[in-house]
């Protein structure tokens, strides 16, 4: 029997996650205690994501576990041992405005979480491929040393500097710079990833990801901005603009597009290797390029406000630069731009709601 686990099975890339996988494992194990409502309120419940898995794949079986709660963790894993061939870790503390109120809790479920997962990959199924969904803030706010320019509805790499023409790759310093508290735990994380790829030889993928979108996430203020943004424009909700004129830049990558990554890598792994995983040049906005998209695709003006202030280390601009993992892995390829995500973001949220 092949046996696949999932962290974060109700989230937006834990779930995508199950979808891919369903017709190509004997088994999905779904790990999810729904701490997302915990951190953002019950509207961004993963509960009902849950509920759609359960009632979609007969071959997915879900865990409520907490992934630091070690003894029913080590259980799980003692249950399928070496039927187990891949391991994608999804679950996680995932904003970095959040991890300040209870540096504890976030670090635990970043850090410590990840450690229990590759320790019980360790020793309980050490051929299986682990997949470690990090992130770009791993790199703190070193992008906004980068020389920009403004332009009329974004910040933009200054020409002088060629070398980050395709965005930023992962020769980019993750020492020297503010990180938020979020940030400095999922570089714990990170780096423990890739430990264990190179001291065990384990086959270890790192993928730090951009803005990590589409139509099944839950997205609430702190985190989920293309999510959330739609949400507002369906509801007439307000939005809070924070900081950089709105001209602040993101890639988005469609959870579909991600997951594909993470199946390239299963196919031919690697030891502890890292790759930025985000939208690259292909799919990339400000947030007044998002919100012009939303009001386009929604029919309505967007309720919002400007406040000066930005978010402690917030990117100005950020791009990833994906040619690492397009070199290692030629038969990927984008599927979705940001056009194509929002309106089928639009279309989900119509139905939810």
């Amino acid at each position: 029997m092949k046996v696949a686990i999932v962290t974060g099975s109700g989230g937006l890339i834990g779930s995508e996650s199950v979808d891919f996988l369903a017709d190509k494992f004997d088994l999905i194990v779904g790990i999810d205690n729904d701490m997302r409502q915990y951190f953002f309120g019950k509207e961004s419940s993963t509960n009902w994501n849950v509920k759609r898995l359960e009632e979609e794949y007969k071959n997915y079986v879900h865990h409520t576990i907490d992934i630091r709660d070690q003894e029913k963790l080590e259980a799980v894993f003692k249950q399928y041992n070496t039927d187990i061939a891949l391991i994608i870790h999804t679950a996680a503390q995932p904003s970095h405005d959040w991890a300040a109120k209870e540096p504890f809790t976030d670090f635990t479920i970043n850090a410590n979480g990840t450690l229990n997962m590759l320790e019980f990959t360790r020793l309980h199924c050490p051929k299986a491929v682990f997949i470690f969904t990090s992130t770009n803030k791993v790199y703190g706010d070193n992008p906004n040393y980068l020389p920009l320019v403004e332009l009329e509805t974004r910040w933009e790499i200054a020409e002088s500097h060629a070398y980050y023409k395709h965005g930023i790759d992962e020769q980019m310093s993750l020492d020297h710079t503010k990180h938020s508290v979020f940030g400095a735990s999922k570089v714990a994380a990170d780096v423990m990833a890739q430990e264990y790829g190179r001291y065990f030889g384990m086959n270890v993928g790192v993928f730090r990801g951009g803005c990590l979108t589409g139509p099944r996430h839950s997205g609430a203020q702190l985190h989920g901005f293309l999510s959330y943004l739609m949400k507002c424009a369906i509801t007439g909700n307000h939005y809070t603009i924070f900081g950089y004129k709105g001209k602040q830049v993101r890639d988005n990558i469609h959870c579909y597009d991600l997951v594909n990554m993470f199946w390239h890598f299963y196919q031919a792994p690697k030891q502890g290797e890292a790759y930025n995983a985000g939208g690259g040049r292909f799919s990339n906005c400000s947030m007044q390029e998002a919100i012009a998209v939303c009001e386009e695709i929604s029919g309505n003006k967007m309720n919002y406000s400007y406040s000066e202030g930005n978010r402690i280390g917030d990117h100005i601009w950020y791009i990833s630069d994906v040619g690492k993992f397009q070199r290692d892995y030629p038969g990927w390829e984008y599927k979705y731009d940001l056009k194509a995500t929002l309106a089928q973001m639009h279309t989900e949220m119509r139905k939810r709601n």
